[in-house]
């Protein structure tokens, strides 16, 4: 597509473009978020079929990647947001 059609797309739906923008973020932060509580899930799983107590901690490394994954994961979600909100505003 030449830069020229994809201008006039833009000047004749702006909100929309915007929220397909909004969208193009939340999508992988929910996914994130749902696939790390899903690890956690599953390891909490593995700790209490191993015999150990559900409520064990998990490792350092593991519990700070959990933690990093939830941070940007909840970032994506709030910039959506954020991102849908100002194409309210167009």
């Amino acid at each position: 597509m030449s830069l020229q059609v994809l201008w006039t797309l833009f000047n004749a739906h702006p909100a929309k473009l915007v929220n397909i923008l909004a969208l193009l973020f939340a999508c992988p932060g929910g996914w994130l978020l749902h696939a790390t509580r899903c690890r956690e899930l599953r390891a909490q799983a593995n700790l209490a079929g191993q015999g150990e107590s559900a409520v064990a901690l998990l490792d350092a490394p593991t519990v700070r990647m959990n933690r990093f994954f939830y941070r940007f994961g909840f970032a994506c979600l709030g910039m959506a947001l954020l991102v849908s909100w100002i194409s309210t505003r167009l």
